[in-house]
């Protein structure tokens, strides 16, 4: 059910060097900058998956349908772009961090029991979670088989670290389903690892491949580890306040599994008594209405523009880190992903 909130249409400070730029969308520029690159990392993606058992060729066939704007290898060769060059590694690294991300897609929503994704059965409400669970496996093993194809270990070894902090993050999110006590700390904690790390990592190999300074590789890494948490806000603001049919996905499943975010840590510190007292009640039994009868609460508060507010502010962080390269068409597009990131919620 959508609820109304009060929508924003922010103004974000551009990095120097960067023209104004409405039209055509950032993702009609992505094409036109690195469209070929994007098609050859997902031709090496297909050709590591491919498989002759039918069963797994099936559910590799429905995935296909459920992936999404393909936003970490985009970030992968757009950083490699700006800083000097898109080479065949980062290609093969594209296609090693998408195969990561749809892994935790897969997992995830055997965690979150979701029916839907991209408008399509989700791998479990399709099959079943064993299929999802070892499916997903499927493509970590595959990810790591590929990576350490390249002529060094060091992409194997940050892909490894940064999908160990993925778990660390999800699994922390776990333990602390239930705790009505959570803070903004601990909240950034959690999306830091489960959402911003695998973002971080494409901006830092992106530069590296590229042989770019230290300094830069550093600034692309934090580029895209901001770029991460903004988008993780506003997905967790759209959980509460946007439409299935809209977003293609199952929504409602932070609160089902009584997974605080950051609207809801903000509400629950903002409201009075006895407010506090009858959202935690809610929080504490939920059920099919919870979403709809928590929305009168937080079109009463500021927790929506707070969170959306926080966003804005990383995402305009990230854009920052881009000083550090010259002005380029890629350079510009990563300053468009960034308020894209935001503002394609809201």
């Amino acid at each position: 059910m959508t609820h109304s909130t009060r929508r924003v249409q922010p103004k974000m400070e551009r990095t120097a060097g960067d023209p104004p730029t409405k039209s055509p969308g950032v993702l009609t520029l992505v094409e036109e900058a690195i469209g070929p690159d994007l098609l050859e990392a997902e031709q090496i993606l297909v050709e590591e998956l491919s498989s002759v058992n039918p069963y797994v060729s099936d559910i590799l066939q429905h995935v296909t349908r459920f992936r999404g704007k393909r936003l970490r290898p985009m970030l992968l060769l757009l950083t490699a772009d700006a800083c000097g060059g898109i080479r065949h590694e980062h290609k093969v690294l594209a296609a090693v961090v998408e195969m990561i991300h749809l892994a935790t897609l897969v997992h995830d929503d055997v965690l979150d029991e979701a029916d839907t994704r991209r408008h399509v059965a989700t791998v479990n409400a399709r099959w079943n979670n064993e299929t999802s669970v070892l499916f997903g496996d499927f493509l970590f093993t595959h990810a790591f088989h590929l990576a350490s194809s390249l002529s060094t270990t060091h992409a194997c070894r940050a892909i490894g670290r940064s999908t160990n902090l993925v778990c660390e993050g999800e699994l922390s999110q776990i333990k602390e389903r239930g705790n009505l006590d959570l803070t903004e700390e601990t909240y950034f904690r959690i999306i830091d690892g489960k959402t911003a790390e695998l973002c971080a990592v494409c901006g830092e190999l992106g530069a590296r491949y590229a042989d770019a300074e230290p300094g830069v590789i550093a600034a692309m890494e934090q580029y895209s580890r901001s770029l991460g948490l903004a988008f993780q806000i506003a997905d967790d603001v759209l959980d509460l306040t946007g439409n299935e049919r809209s977003t293609g996905k199952s929504l409602g499943s932070d609160i089902a599994k009584q997974k605080l975010t950051l609207p809801i840590i903000r509400l629950l510190a903002t409201a009075g008594e006895p407010a506090v007292a009858e959202i935690r009640q809610l929080l504490a039994h939920p059920d099919e209405q919870t979403r709809e009868k928590l929305a009168p609460f937080l079109e009463r508060s500021d927790a929506l523009q707070y969170s959306i507010d926080r966003a804005l502010q990383l995402a305009a962080g990230a854009r920052s880190q881009l000083d550090c390269v010259p002005p380029s068409k890629a350079r510009r597009i990563l300053a468009e992903i960034a308020e894209f990131a935001v503002q394609r919620q809201f």
